[in-house]
């Protein structure tokens, strides 16, 4: 059976609230090979590391992430007791201790994370094949090709494997990550046969995560990394 790569959903967010340092901190504990997280452009133009649209689930705040500046996002607590952190933050945090999975869940963010990519690789030791880059939005996707064809791109998808190779293929990506749910032996072979890379989120369950790696998927995103 090939290594599988595991990867920490949002830090490692079955132990500890969700894309904090906090989160990271306890995902590297596990020995993973790369952490996920999101990011989405505050009012004030950085880049903050968090999944919803709205601080309402996770923080003491309300309102639109997008509509706040980061001095307001600061005085926020998420899970009564966290920070949220920017993504230089983040990257300062990790060090290149292990590959970092950008996802780009809000909109405009693939400039400045572009912008971050190029100033790591070229001030602070980072490889390009230390990060990867995905989304839903192809938009976004397709921005970040535009501006720098070698950052690592992958396509997220809940609905098709097949949807996601074809787009794939528009943006010079060779990496898709499929909800795990999507996958059988022959769909994860037939994209691997085309060289593509398969990640399959977020798969917790031990018999799934078993399951995935009979499939031979490349890598395992989960909130439990620690059960990979």
């Amino acid at each position: 059976m090939k290594n599988t790569l595991k990867i920490g959903h949002r830090g490692a967010m079955g132990y500890v609230a969700e894309n904090t340092l906090e989160s990271i901190q306890k995902a590297l504990n596990f020995g993973v090979d790369g952490i996920e997280i999101d990011v989405h452009k505050c009012a004030s133009g950085e880049l903050v590391v968090f999944h919803d649209f709205t601080v309402d689930r996770m923080t003491n705040g309300t309102g639109e992430i997008t509509k706040q500046s980061l001095l307001q996002l600061k005085k926020l607590k998420v899970g009564k007791q966290f920070e949220i952190s920017t993504l230089i933050e983040v990257l300062n945090y990790i060090d290149k201790r292990c590959l970092l999975n950008i996802e780009l869940k809000g909109k405009n963010t693939a400039d400045e994370v572009c912008r971050i990519i190029d100033l790591y690789i070229k001030n602070n030791g980072w490889k390009y094949t230390d990060f990867i880059v995905s989304s839903f939005q192809n938009h976004e996707l397709e921005t970040v090709c535009n501006k720098d064809k070698n950052i690592p791109l992958a396509v997220l998808t809940k609905a098709s494997v097949t949807d996601a190779i074809e787009f794939a293929n528009t943006i010079n990506s060779k990496i898709i990550h499929p909800n795990y749910a999507l996958l059988t032996k022959d769909n994860v072979k037939h994209a691997q046969s085309k060289e593509f890379k398969v990640n399959a989120w977020t798969v917790n369950d031990k018999s799934a995560i078993n399951r995935m790696k009979t499939y031979g998927v490349d890598a395992i995103f989960s909130d439990f990394p620690d059960r990979i």
